[in-house]
């Protein structure tokens, strides 16, 4: 629809013109539980009262709905067929003060967006929960659909007699015939507004606080989930996180935690990970884990709540002008979950999982051909959406850590404290950080900006080592490079540590490379000399950006890569290992290292790794290795090799530890023989046993999944599978091993009811393509290639974002590695300039990652056989 995608220029325009006072709006959601048609839709009231600058001007609310029963502006009754067109209300002749009032129908969603209904195939319940970010409020209640625009807001939600009502404030009075109301909010934009409804399960805490000066805080703090997941739900550690992220912010912000109550909802079919909704935060439900997982997935949910927490200052109460500028919320929350995460919980190794993995989404994002600035040109709506990117998070979190060793912790709080106090519930441009920090640092920041935050690509850093006759460093160096394309050299704070062997009574009496030597500088240029390691000792690992304080990509002098080669198993520092893990991938991604070195580096020395984390993550990029950076000719073999070192290092771990579990998952993702399939099978039939492995009800379906893509696993046997487990959890594992099967029907079912049915929700359509895509049916999916590149176009026009966006990503042919799929990619991009501009990037964006995967199989074909 021709207004469904607002574009930056309307919204300033808007923006200049109108002021917000306030908005009422009232939901009634009893339809939700009927049958038939009555259930695809509810009644929304909204009455919105606002200020024009200009008289007599015109402007427009936005609204998604099948139907608008009435329109008043100003006491004057409009019609609906004359001024609403499916996207917008037009509203002419507006005064200095002006109150509209609409009353429509307004559709329940199954793909994620706006008002999301959900029926729990476990008791037929029904819940609702809304997601809006960017612009999906509108398709619950009218308003004005963008940052700068805030208001107050007054909920009110008439729900069927017993549900429990969630919104951003807290409930006022009782629920006589199941009507809440709610406390007005402080001024928020509309993307942060929400609503949560339905049988619920419930948990309550309360937070308190007493500051230095006498005054005291209580949160009301609250938990939720499906009645189906209260067994397995661990609100207390939910909670637990809540209160000391709440204290760290407090500690750290000098700004009380301003919208009252404190409520996490984990909610079924999420398309995210959480969003940042104050006093009603919504989180995946998938972060309730139903079987055993390992601590990293603590960490990872721990993070995510201190990220959504940063939120309530970064982003809600101090909000970007508009999403040219999302970096001020998304990277400072991405940076500060880290950073208290590490701070304020158990989980102090949190910057190592950063250097790991984050920044490994970081690097990968900056290196495409879509990449942009921290702060990016965001023309409209689409382009927003997109860029909830590896860019604006990782990146942008790791530029911010680099800022705090550029301009020190404390100045960088400070700046923070004063950014809070300065612009409360208000909206700002990246100027307005800067000059506070400016302020705080007495360091010239646009310098800085020019070359961190409105600049793209990544540079390397690699040491050029020169030796004296007597084995010590006459010259240490750093030279920094930039890719042709995007050239800017940035100005680096880095770490270089030096390694050698040592021998450690803690270790057994074992040797261990350690770091003997440190030296902190300022890289700047092409070349840059670090003097206060000459003199010394010759090392064995030279550790560029050591610690890991900037964000680069770290090459190495030659010896070092040969120690690296031979003994990255003996790094006894957790960080240093991870950033050379890092460092080893980045250089496989890049076609400079054959992919077989990084799968026997995995094989040899991923079996050492202490950090659950970044044993996790090796695990997946060797996977990625594997299926698409080896050599195709010898894919079978290093298959063989990867999954029997997994099944060794399975036998090898301690019997109900994390790193059991974690090899037993890659084992399982990896089996392909015979005699892994058996025993995949004996682990679900009981007739095979891991000492200590507990094959719970999750573990069971990753199993059945490989046997089900082997043609080991029917449809009556998955389907028994569902009945052991017949949950919302169940139904999606079942749909996507359903989909994994090798059968052509199979295939031909899966697409149509992904890509030419909108039958299935945005939960199913994810869980049937993840099934579809299987890499070792490369045969099978080959007819696939033609009807993508022949459907997507539709996909993107009829169907919601959310669920183009997972077509569009998830069924690229990307299981056909070779330069057919890369002519066809290219054909339809020469083929198609006029498609939409958010189309072409991610069709662009995985031609890129194909191209990166036929350079780096060339890379291992080129390296010949192992020696």
């Amino acid at each position: 629809m021709p207004g469904e995608n607002l574009s930056r220029d309307e919204a300033q325009e808007r923006g200049r013109l109108l002021r917000v006072d306030a908005y009422d709006v009232a939901l009634d959601v009893r339809s939700a539980v009927a049958s038939g048609p009555e259930a695809e839709t509810f009644r929304s009231l909204t009455t919105l009262r606002f200020r024009c600058a200009e008289p007599g001007a015109s402007a427009f609310a936005d609204l998604l709905a099948p139907s608008v029963t009435s329109v008043t502006l100003n006491g004057r009754d409009l019609d609906p067929a004359a001024v609403f067109d499916g996207t917008r209300i037009t509203l002419d002749s507006l005064a200095a003060e002006n109150t509209l009032v609409v009353d429509a129908r307004c559709a329940y969603s199954r793909t994620g967006q706006g008002l999301h209904r959900f029926v729990d195939p476990e008791d037929g319940e029904v819940y609702l929960y809304t997601q809006y970010e960017p612009a999906d409020a509108r398709r619950v209640f009218a308003n004005f659909e963008q940052p700068d625009l805030k208001a107050p807001f007054t909920f009110e939600v008439t729900a069927p007699e017993g549900w429990r009502v969630l919104s951003n404030g807290a409930q006022e009075g009782g629920a006589e015939g199941g009507r809440h109301r709610f406390a007005t909010t402080e001024p928020i934009s509309t993307y942060i507004t929400a609503v949560v409804a339905g049988p619920y399960h419930y948990v309550s805490d309360v937070y308190r606080r007493t500051f230095e000066d006498g005054t005291e805080l209580e949160i009301p703090l609250g938990a939720l989930c499906r009645k189906g997941l209260a067994k397995h739900f661990d609100a207390d550690d939910v909670f637990t996180i809540t209160k000391q992220g709440l204290d760290f912010f407090h500690d750290h912000f000098d700004f009380p935690y301003p919208f009252g109550k404190y409520d996490s909802a984990f909610v079924p079919e999420y398309n995210l990970g959480a969003m940042e909704n104050p006093g009603c935060v919504t989180f995946r439900e998938e972060f309730i884990f139903r079987g055993k997982v390992t601590e990293a997935s603590y960490e990872g949910r721990a993070n995510v709540i201190l990220h959504e927490m940063a939120h309530m200052w970064f982003g809600d109460l101090v909000t970007m002008q508009w999403w040219d500028d999302l970096w001020l919320k998304e990277s400072y929350a991405d940076f500060m979950g880290a950073f208290a995460l590490v701070g304020a919980t158990r989980f102090t190794n949190g910057w190592i999982t950063f250097a790991n993995r984050r920044k490994s989404w970081a690097y990968h994002a900056d290196q495409l051909p879509s990449t942009h600035p921290v702060t990016a040109d965001i023309r409209d709506l689409e382009d927003a959406k997109l860029n909830f990117d590896g860019i604006t998070y990782a990146k942008g979190a790791s530029v911010l850590k680099q800022l705090v060793a550029y301009a020190g912790q404390d100045a960088f709080l400070e700046g923070a404290r004063r950014y809070f106090k300065r612009h409360a519930y208000g909206n700002t441009r990246l100027t307005d950080l800067l000059a506070a920090l400016e302020e705080t640092s007495g360091r010239d920041l646009a310098s800085w900006s020019r070359a961190w935050l409105e600049t793209a690509g990544v540079n390397s850093l690699t040491p050029q080592v020169t030796y004296g006759a007597q084995g010590r460093i006459t010259e240490l160096s750093i030279l920094q490079e930039a890719a042709p394309s995007h050239p800017q050299l940035r100005p680096h704070r880095v770490a270089v540590g030096l390694y050698r062997r040592q021998t450690l009574s803690s270790v057994g009496g074992d040797s261990a490379l350690v770091r003997y030597a440190r030296a902190e500088v300022d890289v700047d240029g092409p070349r840059t000399a670090v003097p206060e390691l000459a003199g010394l000792e010759r090392p064995e690992l030279v550790l560029v950006n050591d610690e890991d304080l900037t964000y680069a990509k770290v090459r190495f002098d030659e010896g070092s890569l040969a120690t690296l080669r031979a003994r990255l198993g003996d790094l006894a520092d957790p960080m240093a290992r991870a950033v050379c893990w890092a460092a080893l991938w980045g250089l496989t991604r890049d076609g400079l290292m054959p992919a077989r070195d990084y799968l026997d580096l995995v094989g040899r020395f991923a079996g050492r790794e202490t950090g659950i984390g970044v044993l996790q993550t090796l695990h997946g990029q060797a996977q990625t290795a594997l299926e698409l950076y080896s050599a195709p000719d010898r894919r079978e073999q290093a298959a063989r090799e990867l999954a029997e070192a997994a099944l060794h290092e399975l036998r090898l771990a301690d019997p109900g530890s994390d790193h059991q579990l974690a090899w037993a998952r890659h084992f399982i993702a990896l089996a392909a023989t015979p005699a892994d399939l058996q025993l995949l099978q004996g682990l679900l039939d009981g007739t095979a046993k891991i000492d200590g492995l507990d094959v719970d009800q999750e573990l069971r379906w990753a199993a059945l999944e490989p046997l089900a893509a082997h043609g080991l696993a029917d449809e009556a046997v998955i389907g028994a599978e569902l009945a052991r487990d017949n949950t919302a959890s169940g139904k999606r594992h079942q749909v996507r091993c359903l989909a994994a099967r090798p059968s052509a029907e199979v295939k031909a079912q899966a697409w149509a009811q992904a890509v030419e049915s909108d039958a299935l929700s945005n939960a199913l359509v994810e869980a049937t393509n993840a099934g579809f895509a299987q890499f070792g049916q490369r045969e099978l999916l080959a007819p696939y290639r033609p009807r993508y590149f022949a459907a997507i176009e539709g996909v993107w026009r009829e169907r919601s974002i959310e669920i183009a966006m997972e077509v569009v990503r998830s069924l690229f042919p990307a299981w056909l590695v070779e330069q057919d799929t890369l002519d066809a990619a290219d054909g339809w991009l020469d083929g198609h300039p006029q498609a939409a501009p958010a189309l072409r990037r991610l069709v662009l964006e995985k031609r890129d990652d194909l191209a990166r995967a036929l350079r780096a199989q060339a890379c291992d074909e080129a390296a010949g056989p192992r020696p």
